[in-house]
């Protein structure tokens, strides 16, 4: 990865906040929790010492990814947040605020904090992207991939010249070992065409969200794994609709397959559950519906 370094900057494991640096120009990918904000900041102020954050990449708009913008804004200043053009228009509502602000809220409890500076209001994006859009961040440049099938708002930055592919949660989330957990909210064939378009570029390495970065072999086993769970999950579910099985029981079905391991550090039982439902409901409009 030549000059090109990345550094875990999560405050807990269920954050996204990953810092990449050339040693020029730092651009932080993701930014985790509105509770964990200003933890990660300090994180980023202990890697880059006197140095300044340049950008802040977001992948989407759910709160475990991008509330900590505000926090990370607060004391880099200059700092430019980049994100979906539909993500922009989300941070707008006020409704979509409120959502996030009561999840984030909630989190925080789980994990003992009471009290924390709510800076929500102040989300913003400073450059809005869409599909095909080219960033330029000092010597490296970043192609916009919209990814929408985990959201519509997913986006993936992809840097030729690395080789590298800053990812998203609609590919799937990885769990460390041997198999991708699908993450479909808005829409399964969204999804495996996102997967479809990842597997068009030319890629070594992907800094996956809530993981890190795999290279080489890895990332060939992780972009076909993403795949084959995807549809095999989708299958499945659509199999046990049809015969009869009640949405609980495909509930119970994927967290017997993928909650478990690392998959339960990072993703909270609840969230787990609700995402779940969505997918079951969603595969029930696509694949048993037509």
């Amino acid at each position: 990865m030549n000059n090109l370094r990345i550094t875990d900057v999560r405050a807990l494991p269920g954050d996204s906040a990953f810092l990449i640096d050339d040693g020029k120009t730092a651009i932080l990918y993701d930014t985790g929790f509105a509770f964990t904000g200003y933890k990660v900041l300090e994180r980023i102020k202990t890697a880059l010492r006197d140095r300044q954050l340049d950008y802040i990449f977001l992948t989407h708009s759910h709160y475990d990814h991008a509330l900590g913008s505000a926090y990370i804004k607060d004391y880099y200043e200059n700092a430019k947040v980049v994100a979906c053009t539909y993500a922009e228009k989300i941070f707008k509502k006020e409704s979509a605020k409120a959502v996030m602000r009561d999840l984030d809220r909630k989190f925080a409890l789980k994990n003992g904090i009471k009290e924390y500076e709510d800076l929500i209001d102040n989300l913003d994006v400073d450059i809005a992207v869409n599909d095909g859009d080219i960033v330029n961040a000092g010597s490296l440049s970043f192609k916009v991939i919209e990814l929408p099938g985990h959201t519509r708002c997913s986006i993936g930055f992809y840097c030729e010249s690395e080789k590298l592919l800053l990812g998203s949660e609609t590919i799937g989330v990885f769990n460390g070992l041997d198999d991708v957990v699908p993450s479909f909210l808005v829409g399964y064939k969204m999804t495996l065409s996102s997967i479809e378009k990842v597997n068009q570029l030319e890629i070594t390495k992907i800094l996956l969200p809530h993981y890190g970065i795999i290279e080489n072999e890895k990332v060939e086993f992780y972009l076909k794994k993403a795949k084959e769970s995807a549809i095999t999950t989708a299958n499945d579910i659509a199999s046990m609709l049809k015969s009869g099985k009640s949405k609980d029981e495909c509930l119970d079905y994927v967290k017997h397959k993928f909650y478990n391991g690392y998959i339960k550090t990072i993703y909270p039982i609840d969230a787990m559950e609700l995402n779940t439902s969505i997918m079951i409901e969603l595969i029930e409009k696509e694949l048993c519906n037509e």
